[in-house]
């Protein structure tokens, strides 16, 4: 008798450990992200344009008139009494606003959660910084892990609960906001 009765069993017992290994991926499965800490390369195509346009018009004229000949009773010796009163008032209001936007962006991001149901919430930040400017694209949501294409990626209007971000900072983003003199009177007025 052996003092080791499992050595016989060892190249099974390897086997099985490597296959329910959580590192372990088929060679006929696509490799999408599923588990937490995986990367997912989210393709932001976001169009987005918004109008509105109102008009608002109205006319309002009143008039009232008093002429009397002769004064009547008490009012006898008042020789001609007339009055006269009129008003008019009309307003002619119109309004119109128009806003369009367009990203177009690659980001990678990790798997922060995995939910029961085996969705999966992502969170990825990107930022490029050339010449001190400085391009932050933050992108966070909730996916369906059959969304995911087989290369893995997703596009961005596939998110739930999607949160995009993008912004810059340096002096080409400072110089298009109105300097503090110009938002103060802004402000007051």
């Amino acid at each position: 008798m052996s003092r080791f009765p499992w050595k016989k069993s060892l190249p099974l017992l390897l086997t099985v450990t490597l296959w329910a290994s959580p590192t372990y991926q088929s060679l006929y499965t696509d490799k999408k992200a599923k588990r937490l800490e995986d990367v997912i390369t989210v393709l932001v195509v976001e169009n987005a344009k918004a109008s509105n346009d109102t008009k608002t018009q109205t006319d309002e004229s009143q008039a009232a008139s008093v002429d009397v000949g002769a004064g009547r009773g008490a009012l006898n010796f008042i020789p001609g009494m007339g009055a006269g009163m009129g008003t008019d008032n009309k307003y002619n209001g119109q309004g119109k606003t128009s806003r369009a936007g367009q990203v177009k962006a690659t980001v990678s991001a990790r798997v922060v959660k995995v939910y029961d149901n085996g969705n999966l919430l992502i969170e990825g930040n990107k930022e490029v910084e050339v010449n001190d400017e400085k391009e932050i694209l933050r992108v966070s949501g909730i996916v369906r892990s059959e969304d995911i294409s087989a290369d893995n990626t997703i596009y961005s209007s596939k998110i739930a609960d999607a949160r995009i971000h993008y912004s810059g900072e340096g002096t080409g983003a400072n110089a298009s906001k109105p300097g503090w003199f110009t938002r103060f009177f802004h402000w007051i007025f």
